[in-house]
C-alpha cells in the first residue's frame, strides 16, 4: 500500500518554516515600501504646490522652515515603519511592546546592539529590516535633496510679472 509521507517530516517542517519566514518578510517589506513611497509622494506634492503658489521668493527662513518640516515629516514616516515591524515582532516574537519597539529601532537604524535577539525561527528578519532601514533612509535623503533642488530653482526664478 502506498501512503503519502507524513506531514511532520523534517523536510516538510523546513519548507513550511522557510515559507513562513519568506512570507512574513515579503509582507513587511512591501508594507514598508508602500508607507515610505506614499508618504514621500504626498510630501513632495505638498511642497511642490507650496513653492509654485508662492509668488515671492521663499527667503532663507521660509526655506529653512520648509526643510525642517519636511525632515520632521520624514522622521514620522520612519517611526511608523519601525512601528510596523515592531507590531510584527510583538505578535510573533516578543512579550512586550517595549522590547519589540527597541529591537525594531535598533535593527532599522542598523545600530544592532545585540542585547535583544529574535527567536531562532525569525532571526532572518533582523538583517532584512536593517537593509530596508538603510534603503528607506536613502529614499528620505533623496526626497530632501529633491525639495532643496526645487527651493533653489524657485529662488533663481524671477518673480511673476518681472522680466530679466
Amino acid at each position: 500500500m502506498i501512503t503519502a509521507p507524513a506531514s511532520n517530516s523534517l523536510l516538510d517542517r523546513l519548507e513550511m518554516g522557510f515559507a513562513d519566514q519568506a512570507g512574513g518578510a515579503v509582507i513587511l517589506v512591501v508594507l514598508t515600501l508602500w508607507v515610505q513611497c506614499a508618504g514621500m509622494g504626498v510630501l513632495i506634492y505638498l511642497t511642490k504646490t507650496f513653492i509654485e503658489r508662492s509668488t515671492a521668493k521663499l527667503g532663507t527662513w521660509r526655506s529653512a522652515l520648509l526643510m525642517v518640516r519636511f525632515a520632521g515629516a520624514m522622521t514620522v514616516l520612519h517611526i511608523l515603519e519601525i512601528l510596523l515591524w515592531a507590531w510584527f515582532y510583538r505578535w510573533k516574537c516578543f512579550p512586550s511592546w517595549e522590547t519589540s519597539f527597541y529591537f525594531s529601532t535598533a535593527s532599522y537604524t542598523t545600530v544592532g546592539y545585540g542585547d535583544v535577539l529574535l527567536p531562532q525561527f525569525w532571526r532572518p528578519l533582523g538583517p532584512i529590516e536593517s537593509l530596508i532601514g538603510i534603503l528607506m533612509c536613502g529614499m528620505s535623503v533623496s526626497g530632501l535633496f529633491a525639495i532643496l533642488t526645487r527651493i533653489l530653482a524657485a529662488e533663481d526664478r524671477p518673480p511673476a510679472g518681472r522680466s530679466t
